[in-house]
């Protein structure tokens, strides 16, 4: 796959007192430096898999229940478990190497020595997830990779182009970090098999940090924003949700699986049902929780997510939390 170039603009800030100023961000960096992982040494790599080969639970998978999974053999449905899974774990993938470029910028334009001293650990830590993730693709599932979905190109593109580090930071700490934060939770409650359990739990002691940074850091700007400048914060939280929320199903790895366009479409079919009777399995349900405890209430407490967007954010199926 090529490399996608993006054009980009800033302006970079050089610092020159280096003595803390904002203790909770001093704080996280001193937390990011003690908890580092090393994916080459902390991780079994030879450890066994799930005795049946499958990488996560079924009930992860769009068709399982549906007539079309009963009539899969039990060969196929192994199959398609890990290709589902290496689908997402590459979604996944792509959004820690966009994570590692937006915070190599974030470096480079966050005004404070502890704002740049904690985006230098996210680099790190981004790069490592990244660095794991193909790692577990490439040796656990056959090297099965997928592309880029286009909303998540999308998002990226609009993060990386961006000049402004709060909106950088609303996009990618509160919107895809805190999706992400959900999905590794939810990938490592139903991984079958433990190497993938144990990276998942790995990078999600990382990201909790990253959540954090915007939480310190935002409430400040937000509230010294003009008018306008306040809508075009709601605007592009809006719009990150859509992209982060939207557009994401698995099509390649059931095409993978020989299934034509009718098939496809009756998969789409049966899980926009599903969830119509909010009959997920339980750890899709866990998911939806977690990600609106944290994700919307978060967005929430920083007055981002206001009567003015509602009905944008009704479409996605996100409500408004209660006023405090």
């Amino acid at each position: 796959m090529d490399p996608r170039m993006i054009e980009s603009t800033f302006t970079t800030t050089f610092e020159f007192d280096y003595a803390p100023e904002a203790p909770d961000l001093r704080r996280l960096y001193e937390n990011a430096k003690r908890d580092q992982w090393n994916a080459s040494r902390d991780i079994d790599w030879a450890a066994p898999g799930a005795p049946d080969g499958r990488a996560i639970a079924d009930e992860l998978v769009d068709l399982y229940g549906s007539p079309l999974w009963d009539r899969l053999s039990e060969a196929d449905r192994v199959a398609l478990n890990r290709r589902v899974a290496a689908w997402r774990l590459s979604v996944l993938m792509y959004g820690e190497q966009g994570a590692l470029l937006a915070c190599s910028q974030l470096v480079d334009v966050v005004q404070g020595v502890d704002q740049k001293f904690f985006q230098a650990t996210q680099v790190v830590d981004e790069a490592r997830h990244n660095e794991v993730l193909e790692r577990y693709l490439r040796e656990r599932l056959d090297g099965l990779t997928y592309p880029m979905p286009g909303n998540e190109r999308d998002l990226f593109d609009s993060i990386l182009s961006e000049p402004r580090w709060y909106l950088k930071t609303i996009a990618l700490q509160l919107v895809a970090e805190t999706f992400a934060v959900s999905l590794f939770k939810l990938m490592a409650e139903s991984a079958r098999d433990p190497v993938l359990a144990d990276v998942c739990r790995r990078i999600l002691t990382d990201e909790s940090r990253h959540m954090g940074f915007g939480m310190l850091a935002l409430p400040a700007v937000i509230g010294e924003a003009s008018e306008a400048e306040r809508r075009e914060m709601e605007d592009y939280t809006c719009f990150a949700l859509e992209k982060t929320l939207t557009g994401f199903f698995p099509l390649e790895a059931y095409q993978d699986m020989g299934f034509g366009p009718a098939q496809i479409a009756e998969i789409k079919r049966y899980r926009r049902e599903t969830a119509a009777r909010n009959d997920y399995a339980p750890f899709r349900k866990h998911f939806k929780r977690d990600m609106h405890g944290s994700m919307v209430a978060n967005l929430a407490r920083l007055g981002l997510l206001t009567e003015r967007v509602r009905p944008r954010l009704e479409a996605l199926g996100v409500s408004l939390p209660p006023p405090a």
